[in-house]
């Protein structure tokens, strides 16, 4: 899929992504954590999480929404863009940092990330498929390999603000 293809997809659920973000935030987390996304192919009972990071070039803070599993113990959030030929900002940004605040519900934690490599990558993306089935056409639409990040959640810190 092209970037710009990506890029009308995400702009026709604009509104969707900020007013999920905005309602998780305002709420402390007690809104927006499971959504039904099965208009879009998804489940009915999605987990999404917060991930917030520091821009590698810009130095701003944004936070995102993703959905996300739990794999052995580590949340795993995967790098799609919906299928697009260029990675995340968010994913290349993770990868300039040792870590990276999530939010889960009413909870958040920093937290230490790696890559998984081969069979356990496998694995990894067998699950976050069955979890939520439109990530296969997003890695179909792309040469990219689509990343998957694993988080070991670390000390507690106080949830994300608006």
């Amino acid at each position: 899929m092209s970037d710009a293809d990506a890029t009308a997809i995400r702009d026709d659920r604009g509104d969707w992504a900020a007013d999920h973000l905005a309602g998780y935030l305002e709420s402390g987390g007690a809104r927006g954590h499971i959504l039904d996304l099965t208009d879009v192919g998804g489940r009915n009972f999605t987990t999404h999480c917060l991930i917030r990071c520091q821009g590698r070039k810009s130095g701003r803070t944004s936070v995102k929404p993703l959905i996300y599993g739990n794999f052995g113990g580590e949340l795993v959030i995967v790098a799609s863009k919906g299928g697009a030929d260029t990675h995340p900002a968010w994913y290349l940004n993770i990868r300039a940092s040792e870590t990276v605040d999530v939010q889960i519900a009413t909870q958040a934690f920093e937290a230490t990330w790696r890559e998984p490599d081969d069979e356990e990558r496998h694995e990894v993306w067998a699950y976050m498929t069955h979890l939520y089935p439109p990530y296969i056409t997003y890695q179909q639409s792309t040469s990219r390999r689509i990343p998957l990040v694993m988080l070991a959640l670390g000390r507690p810190i106080d949830v994300f603000t608006p």
